[in-house]
């Protein structure tokens, strides 16, 4: 081994450790819109660290220039997916608790699916435990509302093509995939989430008017209201989707490879 990457976390610190004592060269990557704690203590025995944002939170003046900011990484697959702003008949809502999981999701939403649904038509898609498979899937047919209920999903890409808007966390990751084929997202950042990182994500794609922002003690009251706005106000929706396409115009495969490589291979 010759170079070592790392996305920060506690459990990267041993091996970039041995990577620094072995004098290997070290790489970051920050998928978040906030300095982790692990990448800000390797930064200054780093070559690069290679973030999403210009402005990154928590970031030291003088260790600017060993930063480098590329587009999100995310799946190759991904790149090929096309997506068709008449793709469905009815308004599909896809609801994910990404890596974290997400309770809240599970507990009184399906009430304001069910009250949204009495005025306008829609489809749910939403992953929950194994064990609520069944009952979540059972509540929503027997209010007539065509659904889809899983837990986990190998192709996953394939559910978020059929999705006009996603409620979701704030990872990172998460948030990259759906930017990257322009579904509009609702986020509920987790409240826990170390520095609060999942709000600062979050709130770059908000500042960049691409996305709605509930934060998770306001969810239940708020959810409801702002679901009905989403519906009625398919101008605003589209200006959203229209954002991404924007925000990601030049994010392809080719590019994010070539300008990573291009600065492994200057040092």
């Amino acid at each position: 081994i010759d170079k070592v990457f790392s996305t920060g976390g506690y459990m990267s610190l041993p091996l970039i450790i041995a990577a620094r004592l072995l004098k290997l060269k070290i790489y970051l990557i920050e998928p978040n819109h906030i300095l982790g704690q692990a990448n800000k203590y390797f930064l200054n025995f780093c070559e690069k660290i290679f973030c999403y944002d210009k402005e990154i939170k928590n970031f030291p003046d003088y260790l600017e220039k060993k930063k480098v900011i590329i587009n999100p990484l995310i799946s190759k697959s991904l790149y090929k997916i096309k997506t068709n702003p008449n793709k469905n008949k009815i308004f599909t809502i896809l609801v994910v608790g990404g890596s974290q999981g997400a309770n809240i999701f599970d507990k009184n939403l399906k009430f304001s699916i069910i009250n949204i649904s009495k005025k306008i038509p829609i489809k749910i898609i939403q992953q929950t435990s194994k064990e609520n498979i069944n009952s979540l899937e059972d509540f929503y047919t027997k209010n007539n509302i065509e659904n889809k209920i899983f837990s986990f999903e190998k192709n996953f890409f394939n559910i978020i093509q059929q999705a006009d808007l996603c409620i979701t966390r704030a990872g990172a990751s998460s948030l990259a995939e759906l930017a990257a084929i322009s579904v509009p997202f609702l986020a509920v950042p987790l409240p826990t989430s170390k520095d609060n990182h999942q709000f600062e994500n979050a709130n770059f794609y908000k500042n960049n008017d691409c996305c709605w922002v509930i934060e998770q003690k306001n969810f239940e009251e708020k959810i409801e209201d702002v679901l009905i706005d989403i519906l009625n106000n398919r101008s605003n929706y589209l200006e959203k989707k229209e954002n991404l396409k924007k925000l990601n115009y030049q994010n392809t495969w080719i590019n994010v490879n070539q300008k990573i490589l291009k600065n492994i291979n200057e040092n």
